[in-house]
Parts: structure tokens; C-alpha cells; sequence
């Protein structure tokens, strides 16, 4: 078995997946959860909580943000103002002193110093033996036997015996050494240093004198500047209460975010659930409607842009539904009308040609006659389904309406003079509008067959024209019988007759005031039917004014 090369080129490959693979991938555990996620109410669900959680989690970090640059701010400025003390004293001291030796040489009194200024108390001192020693400047008898002056001024430097003993009251004390350990959290002790007035470290780490992050304040004795006490600021990370106060608050804001992220999913989910809810009715409704089911409806509850969909619905339904039932109407009253002539076609051709009638003028008039109502029939009903298509053709020009009004009146004189008919016209000569002729004379005439066919003698008619407002009004009033009010609205309704008087048996298709209300529209005009006061039925039509000219 050979082949060519050739031959396989010549069949085009396709890298497309063929319909079949579409449909099994459809069927797949995965395919199936996309056709379930991709639903409007996951996207409702997934829009409304994805813009509440950014902005629920973009207001728990501005909080966090905030709330640690404000706290640490706050404790520098608290610092930097419980340092004022300090300041005070420093210079107090310096003014009696003449020299920074009295506290370069006393550390401890340094430390006590500081601890005083930021109000934790002094230094405990104690003996020997271990025991707390009272303070001198706390105990009863020294606060009754110091006076205000003498408690105010800085004390020289302490009798030295070692580096870590004083002689207190003739007695031999230890001074405890300051214990890092023991510290609060709100530790000054090694942020603090004191510099000379040029700024030369006379009491600190000297391996801190030249830290970029250190606060100079001033000491001033007089007006001359005599040292400067320096504080090195709290640091973001560094562990201490603020970092401690921060991550306290975190966890409240994170609870509390983590509280309004619930309650967004389930708002999230409620109002998902409600639209979706909704809009899968008004799906289900689309469906019964493509079904043919036009007797759906959809419940609108409130006043919202959906409950006013829902009632557009209701009403298109409505219209579809009233549609289909004049279709059903139009068919059945077309047989209907058709069936009636053709049967009696046939039943007078029958007797001919079986010899029960005589073929004579008389017969063949008869057939004439129903011949006639067929072709006026078929007639009117091709002229309506051309204004239905728009097809219906007009040429129009300035016409004066009272001349057209006037020779379709005198165009039926002879069956007006055999009804007995009372003409009365009161006519506007000068009323022009824009407007095919031979059509309005259609109008009018149909208008007079109607008052001639339904009158009841002695019958009257009165027509009036006149202009106001920019339209021609014309009214077209006969006498009794007339119509009831409930079926005034459909008189213009194709092959529609009113029972009792204005029945078939007065003649016409019913089709007549449909082809008026057809051309009066074409016009740009307006019809409407309403109760004569002379009895019968008024015609009030309305139709533009011709523009005047410049």
C-alpha cells in the first residue's frame, strides 16, 4: 500500500474542537460548576462583596495606620513635655553648682533624677543588710523640718564612701543600682543623655553622641545656653507599650473587620439573593411568553425600577395576549365574512343550474350583488393590510377640507334624497390642510354610508369645520340609534359591529371605519368617537393646518 505527500496536503487539517468536545466538556464535573457559577447572582454576590470587603479591609489598615503614628506622636509628646521637669531642675542645679561636676559625678543621682521627672519615684536605697531604706524626702520628720526654700534647691553630691556607698544619717548605705530587668515597659533611662554646651556627652553612652535620631532641649541659666539634655524618640518596633497598646488595637480592628466582612457576606448574599430572585422571575416570565403563554403575569411589589419592568411585562403580555385574540377574531370574522357571500353564490348557482330558478335579470342581478360585496370586501381588506405595511400610497397637496367635504355630499345626493336624509353643513371655506384628496373623499364617504346604513328616519346630519390652535376640527353628528359608551372604543376595530341595530343586516364588511381611522392616521390627524347630542353617534376628527407661508 502507497501514498503520496500530496495527497495528505491536499485535505485541510482543523485545529478547531469539534462541537462534540464543547458538549462533553459541558458534561464534566467542571463544566457543570461553571454553568452554576456563571449566573447573574454569583456576580451580583461576587461584585457587592468583593467593593465592601476592599473597603473594609482599606479601612482596617488606614485605622491600624493611624492609630500607631498617633499613639507613638502622643507618647513623644508626652515624653518630650514630662522632660520639662528635668530641664528645670538641671539648671536650678547648674545655677548653684557653677559646673556640671555636681551630677557628672553622681550617677545614681542622675537616675533618681530622671525617675522623679517622669513620675515613678526615686530610687530605693538600702542598707547593709538589704533593708529599704525611707526616703529623706518623703519621711514625716524631714518634710516638717525642711522649709519650702530648702526643698526647692538641688542638694550638693552625697559623702562618697565607695562606688556604691553613702553615709545617710551617720549610717553607711547601698544604693541599688538601677536593674534593667525591672524597668516598666516606659523605659527613659538609656534614651537619655546630657551634653555641655558644646554638645560634648557628659552623661550617656558616648557611642550614642552622634545618633542622628537624638532631640536636643536647651538649658538655659539666664540667657546663656549651659548644656543641653538629650532623648533619643521611641521607635516604631521597638518593644514597648505602644507596640504592645498597637497590637491590642490590631486585634480589636481585626475583629472587628472580621465582624463587618460577615455582615457584608451576608448582606452580600441577602441582596444577591432578592435581585436574582426577581430577575429569575422576570426570566421565567420571557420564557412563558416565547412558550406562547401570553396569560403570564409577574407580581410587581413596591416602586422600584424592577417592580416597574414587572409591570412593562404585564402589559406587553396583555398587548400579546389581546393580539392573539383579535388574530383569532380577524380569521374567524374574514371566514366569516367570506363564507356568507360564497355560500350564497353557490346556492343561487345551484338553482340555476338544477331549474329550481329561472336564469333571468333578476337572478343574475342577485349574483351580481354578492359578486360586488366579495370584490369590496377583498378590496378593503388588501387596502388595510397595505396601511398595515405602509405600502398605501398618498400624494398629498394643499386642498381646502370644506370643498372635499362638500362633493362627497354631493357625489351620494341620490341615495341621501332616497334615505330622506337632513343635510346640514356649516362649513369654514377657508381651511386648508395638507392632504391626499381622494382619500379624504374615501373618508367621508365612509363616514356617510355608515349615517345612511344606521339612521333611523327621519335622520339628520350635521357637519361642522372649523379651525383653532393650529387644526382643523371637524364634526360629523347623526341621529339615533346610537352606540353604547362601553363600545364606543372599538367602533374603528376591523370587522367590528355593534349587535342590535348596527348589525351585518344593515349591510357593510365592518371593515369601513377601520380604513377611516387608517387614513386619518396616515395624515397625522386623530378620530375619536363620542355620544351626539342630536342621539346618534359624533365623529370628532382632527387634522394639522396647512403651514402658512412666509
Amino acid at each position: 500500500m502507497s501514498f503520496s505527500l500530496n495527497d495528505m496536503s491536499s485535505k485541510p487539517i482543523s485545529l478547531a474542537a469539534p462541537p462534540q468536545a464543547d458538549r462533553l466538556f459541558a458534561d464534566l464535573p467542571v463544566g457543570r460548576w461553571r454553568r452554576r457559577l456563571d449566573t447573574l447572582r454569583v456576580k451580583l454576590f461576587l461584585a457587592i462583596f468583593g467593593a465592601n470587603f476592599v473597603l473594609v479591609m482599606a479601612a482596617y489598615l488606614i485605622y491600624s495606620w493611624s492609630f500607631d503614628k498617633g499613639l507613638t506622636d502622643y507618647l513623644n509628646q508626652a515624653e518630650e513635655a514630662r522632660l520639662t521637669p528635668m530641664v528645670t531642675r538641671l539648671a536650678e542645679g547648674y545655677r548653684q553648682h557653677g559646673s556640671w561636676e555636681w551630677i557628672r559625678q553622681d550617677r545614681e543621682r542622675w537616675f533618681a533624677m530622671l525617675r522623679e521627672t517622669i513620675g515613678i519615684g526615686q530610687v530605693p536605697r538600702r542598707r547593709d543588710d538589704g533593708r529599704v531604706l525611707p526616703s529623706p524626702q518623703t519621711s514625716p520628720q524631714t518634710s516638717s523640718q525642711t522649709s519650702p526654700q530648702a526643698s526647692s534647691q538641688t542638694p550638693g553630691p552625697l559623702p562618697r564612701q565607695s562606688n556604691d556607698d553613702v553615709v545617710l544619717g551617720g549610717a553607711l548605705a547601698r544604693i541599688a543600682a538601677p536593674d534593667i530587668r525591672s524597668m516598666p515597659p516606659l523605659t527613659m533611662d538609656w534614651r537619655m543623655l546630657l551634653f555641655d554646651p558644646s554638645q560634648r556627652i557628659l552623661i550617656g553612652s558616648p557611642g550614642r553622641s552622634s545618633d542622628s535620631q537624638i532631640k536636643m532641649k536647651p538649658i538655659m541659666v539666664g540667657d546663656m545656653i549651659v548644656g543641653y539634655l538629650g532623648y533619643i524618640p521611641r521607635l516604631e518596633m521597638v518593644e514597648s507599650i505602644e507596640t504592645v497598646a498597637s497590637k491590642q488595637q490590631s486585634r480589636r480592628f481585626g475583629a472587628i473587620a472580621i465582624g463587618m466582612i460577615a455582615a457584608v457576606l451576608l448582606n452580600a448574599a441577602l441582596i444577591s439573593y432578592l435581585l436574582a430572585r426577581r430577575l429569575r422571575a422576570l426570566g421565567d416570565g420571557a420564557a412563558a411568553l416565547a412558550r406562547g403563554d401570553y396569560a403570564t403575569r409577574i407580581p410587581a411589589r413596591g416602586n422600584d425600577e424592577l417592580a416597574q419592568l414587572a409591570g412593562d411585562f404585564n402589559h406587553l403580555a396583555h398587548a400579546l395576549e389581546a393580539a392573539r385574540r383579535a388574530r383569532q377574531q380577524w380569521i374567524a370574522d374574514i371566514a366569516h365574512e367570506l363564507r356568507t357571500p360564497l355560500a350564497t353564490l353557490r346556492a343561487e348557482v345551484e338553482a340555476l343550474v338544477d331549474g329550481v330558478r329561472p336564469l333571468s335579470q333578476k337572478s343574475l342581478a342577485s349574483l351580481a350583488q354578492e359578486v360586488g360585496h366579495l370584490t369590496r370586501l377583498v378590496d378593503d381588506l388588501r387596502m388595510l393590510s397595505l396601511s398595515d405595511l405602509g405600502a398605501l400610497t398618498y400624494y398629498k397637496e394643499p386642498v381646502h377640507l370644506a370643498e372635499i367635504v362638500e362633493d362627497s355630499i354631493t357625489a351620494a345626493r341620490g341615495a341621501i334624497e332616497e334615505k330622506g336624509l337632513d343635510v346640514q353643513l356649516a362649513l369654514q371655506s377657508d381651511v386648508q390642510v395638507l392632504a391626499d384628496g381622494e382619500r379624504l373623499q374615501q373618508v367621508f364617504a365612509n363616514l356617510l354610508q355608515n349615517t345612511l346604513r344606521y339612521s333611523d328616519a327621519p335622520a339628520r346630519l350635521e357637519v361642522r369645520l372649523r379651525s383653532a390652535d393650529g387644526v382643523a376640527r371637524l364634526t360629523w353628528d347623526d341621529t339615533s340609534p346610537g352606540v353604547p359608551a362601553a363600545d364606543l372604543a372599538r367602533l374603528t376595530e376591523r370587522l367590528f359591529r355593534v349587535d342590535g341595530s348596527r348589525a351585518r343586516a344593515s349591510g357593510g364588511s365592518g371593515l369601513g371605519l377601520a380604513i377611516v381611522k387608517a387614513i386619518v392616521d396616515a395624515h397625522g390627524g386623530h378620530l375619536e368617537p363620542s355620544v351626539s347630542p342630536i342621539g346618534g353617534l359624533r365623529w370628532t376628527l382632527t387634522l394639522p393646518l396647512l403651514p402658512a407661508r412666509a
